[in-house]
Formats: C-alpha cells, structure tokens, sequence
C-alpha cells in the first residue's frame, strides 16, 4: 500500500485541501496518509478536522500525524512539499518593498526579482534538508514540490540530489484551458494545447481544434483582447469564493492583464498567468502592469489564505490541485498528459541550457513524469526566457555555498535591478531585517 507524506500539512490551505484529494480518490483507497508540520498545533487542527471527514463518511484510510520528520518518511511512497518560512505575508512584504524604497522598481515580491531572490534564499535551506532525509530514508520515493519560488527550489535541490525523483507544480496553468475554450466557443475537449517556458513566466505556444487539426491560434490573437476584457480577475474569482452571500465583484478591465495584453501585442504569444507573476521578470513591466489590479490580488490572496474556513478546504472541488491525479496516473500506470511540470530541461528547450528547470509538458506512467520536448521556443519569448538563466544559476549557486557576494551577483545580474548602490543597500537591509533565516550567508 501507498504512504503519502504531505510535508506542511499545518497549513490549512494545503494540508485539508490535499487530504481532501486523497480520501476522494478510490484508487489510492486503503492507503497510509501522514501529515507533517513542525507547527504543533497547526498540524493538531488539521489532524482533526481530517479524521472526523474520514470517520463520517467511513472512508479506508490510515491518517497519521507527526512532527518528526524522520518518522513521516519511513517507508514513504510519495511526498508532497508545500511549506512556507516564518511569517509569510510579513516577510513577503518585505521581499516586495524593501528593493523598492531603494529605486528596484519591481512589480510583486514572490518569485522573481530581487523579492525572488529572498524568498529562494529563506526557503531552498530547509526544502534541502527536507530532501535530504528522503534520500536518506525513502530514497525511491516520487517528490512533488509546491512551494515557490518554484524554478529556483526545483533547480537547487536537483544540483544537490541529482537522483531525487522530483518534479515542481504549479496551478498557474489551469484556468488557460477554460479560458481557450470560452474565447474560441468550443468544447475544451477540443482542443490541444501546448505551453512552456519557466515558471510563472510560461507562454502559450499553440492550440489546435482536434476536429479539424486547424490552427485555433490567430483566432486566439483576434479575440483575447474583448475576451478578456470582461473575465473576471484572480482577485475577483477568490473574492467570490470567500463571499458567502455570493455577490458579484466588479468587474474591472483588464485588471492585472495589462502587461499580458502587451506580450501577446509585441511578442505574439498569450502569457498563461498574469500580470503579478509575469511581470516579475520584466524591466519594464512597472510601466505597464496594472499595479491596483496587483494590490487587490494581493490582498484578496492575503484573505483567503487567513480568512477561508478551513473546513471548507477538505471537500472543495474549486481548491483541487493536480498532485493526486499525477499519483494515481503513476500507480495506474495511465500515460496521462500533464499540461505543464517543473523538471530539469535536459533538451526539452533547445533554445534555453539543459541546466535549468523549465515548465513543459509531460507525459505520467508507472516509470514517472517524463517532460515532452518542446524544440526551439520562438526567439522573442527565448530572449525573455534567457535574461532569467544567470539569475536562477547564481540563486542556486549562493544558497548551496553559503556566499553573500553570490547572493549580490544574483542581484546584479537581475534584469530588474538597475543599480550596484540599490542592490547593495537592498541586500544589506535583507540581511538584517531576515537574520533568522538569511544568516547563514557569509
């Protein structure tokens, strides 16, 4: 029988929403599920709330909790990583306004930019730790990683254990589909789509009507923009989520999609997240991204996270993640398609160096997740893609010698940093204000 670790399973968000996933899945039925969190308490409510659903309904599952990692790994079959360091919205709002009191005019403070830089260099230490047991403990294990900023943890841990079984996920790809299918007024069924390139900074690089093999794709370019002028944004979408009278937000146009309607103008190709992540990686996006559509993402992302029942996490079909399905596809041996995976590009992209994690699609059998090739992406979004490449090598350089002076090249070699001074000054205040977790470095 299987033994699924959810390593962070204190978060209600993850832990509920996860084992929710689990218990409603009747291939993995009769399998061992342990939560883990070093939050005692945290793990304590989720342990809770997850036996009584698993009690109620009568479903065979054997639920565990412990904050021994070591213990959760034994015999572990699959583990699934989804942690956070310290507080995260304070120390988040760090990584996002420190670099801008200096002049670093970045857009959000998560996964790119110099915010990217301290959030890799907080959270890569323990995730290493984390797969350090695993290859210790349960070495054959397959390790599916949540936590952001995704490309650089994946990248890091690879170089470190080049033989764990991991691959990176991320949601950001899974309201694209539904999307295409809206646009195009076709059944999602359809339609092949095909995406790629890092992280958060993905593109759309072609959909195909299955009935005809026509190429949907200058029918996409023709109507996104009308299109999307009146969906609902990220922001809107959660807060109707978290509105139990069930009001309608307002809508706002083009709220958080500014800068996606200037990379599919200039670039020719749809981004597949928004402006937030997007424009991230971008020198110029702070003139062009919808910084208010920004901010309400922010914050209604801030609610839901805090705010949201956690309850209403367990049994919430509008929470799911792909984890499960890609478990059962290797347990049944399916050859299920995957529309993006974070893995080791190893030829995938022949147009960005085999040493990077990039964001392809993927195929799911009894063997694994095997990423499918994508050739040469076109030159305009490679070029992007490439300003990115020192910036994610010299992360994972700084975090795995424990240099200060890797860290500041890290910065350097930011696109979005425009000043050794402002670099400097950023990195030195970093280091204070996160001497709990950035210390390590000399």
């Amino acid at each position: 029988m299987q033994r699924i670790v959810l390593i962070g399973a204190g978060s209600a968000s993850f832990g509920l929403g996860a084992l929710g996933d689990i218990v409603n899945s009747s291939i993995l039925q009769g399998s061992t599920i342990v939560l883990h969190d070093i939050n005692a308490e945290a793990l304590s409510k989720v342990e809770r709330i997850g036996r009584e659903y698993i009690r109620e309904r009568q479903l065979p599952f054997e639920l565990l909790a412990t904050t021994s990692r070591q213990e959760a790994l034994q015999g572990a079959t699959f583990c699934i990583i989804a942690i956070e360091v310290g507080n995260r919205f304070e120390l988040w709002e760090q990584d996002w306004h420190v670099p801008q009191q200096y002049g670093i005019r970045q857009v959000y403070g998560e996964n790119g930019g110099p915010g990217g830089l301290f959030h890799s260099l907080r959270i890569i230490p323990p995730i290493l730790e984390i797969c350090r047991d695993i290859m210790a403990l349960c070495p054959a294990a397959h390790v599916i990683n949540y936590s952001n900023p995704m490309s650089r943890i994946c990248l890091t841990v690879k170089r470190k254990f080049p033989e764990l079984k991991l691959i990176g996920l991320c949601h950001e790809i899974s309201s694209l589909p539904h999307h295409l299918s809206a646009m195009l007024d076709t059944p999602l069924a359809n339609l092949t789509i095909k995406a790629g390139g890092l992280n958060h900074f993905s593109v759309l690089l072609a959909v195909y009507y299955q009935d005809t093999g026509q190429d949907a794709y200058p029918e996409v370019r023709a109507k996104a923009a009308a299109y999307f002028e009146n969906v609902p944004t990220s922001a809107q979408i959660m807060a109707g989520i978290l509105d139990p009278g069930g009001r309608e937000p307002q809508a706002r146009q083009w709220a958080e999609r500014r800068l996606f309607l200037e990379i599919l103008n200039r670039f020719g190709y749809l981004p597949i997240t928004t402006d937030s992540h997007f424009g991230e990686y971008l020198q110029w996006a702070h003139e062009v991204v919808d910084h208010q559509g920004i901010l309400d993402f922010y914050r209604w992302y801030q609610r839901w996270c805090l705010e949201l029942e956690p309850e209403s996490r367990i049994d919430n079909p509008g929470l799911k993640e792909r984890a499960i399905p890609i478990i059962e596809a290797i347990l049944t041996d399916a050859r299920q398609e995957e529309l993006a995976v974070n893995i080791m590009n190893d030829g995938l992209i022949d147009n960005l160096p085999r040493d990077l994690v990039v964001e392809v699609p993927a195929m799911v059998d009894r063997h694994g997740v095997h990423g499918v090739r994508l050739g040469s992406l076109p030159k305009g979004i490679a070029g992007l893609l490439a300003n990115q490449v020192a910036v994610h090598d010299l992360t994972a350089e700084a975090v795995l010698t424990a240099s200060r002076e890797v860290a500041l090249q890290a910065l350097l070699v930011d696109p979005v940093v425009h000043s050794v001074r402002a670099a400097e000054q950023t990195l030195d205040t970093m280091l204070d204000l996160q001497q709990q977790h950035l210390g390590y470095l000399r």
